[in-house]
């Protein structure tokens, strides 16, 4: 009896201890998905980062490029109420832009199915401003500031679309 005893204990023993090495291999399985389904996320997770700061830059700087154009607009204005219209192609093109811009933040900011489209088509719109600015930029720091401001937004919107 004894032996019996002891041969069932031994038996439930090695039951015990195999279940437990099967649970912990269970588990270790587990944690390899786990993991697995973890670096699945995070690739996702950098991916919609990386897409969240490409939008993000689209907005910071195509409202610089709309604070820039609104100062060239504002100076061309001046100019213009002293007759001097010879920023005349300078205002136009700014105006443009500055109706981009503003287009492309407020798709930028919702992820509009057509925010690659605008931010082509402002990109377009910037080259020409930028070339335009660029003009009186020797003698006017607004056009400068604005053709600056648009180089900095076609950057962005390049890298965005790329």
């Amino acid at each position: 009896m004894d032996k019996s005893l002891s041969s069932g204990t031994i038996l439930h023993s090695s039951r015990r201890t195999l279940l437990k090495g099967a649970g912990g291999i269970a588990a270790l399985a587990a944690m390899g998905l786990v993991q697995e389904a973890i670096g699945a996320t995070s690739e996702h997770e950098h991916h919609h980062h990386v897409m969240e700061d490409t939008r993000a830059r689209l907005i910071d700087s195509a409202m610089a490029c709309i604070k820039a154009g609104d100062a060239c607009n504002q100076h061309c204005i001046e100019l213009f109420k002293s007759g001097d219209t010879s920023l005349a192609g300078c205002a136009d093109s700014v105006q443009d832009m500055v109706a981009t811009c503003t287009a492309l933040t407020k798709l930028a900011a919702s992820n509009s199915r057509h925010l690659k489209t605008m931010a082509q088509l402002c990109m377009n719109v910037a080259e020409d401003c930028e070339k335009e600015c660029r003009k009186h930029a020797d003698k006017h720091d607004e056009c400068k500031s604005c053709a600056n401001g648009c180089l900095e937004c076609i950057d962005a919107c390049k890298a965005y679309l790329a």
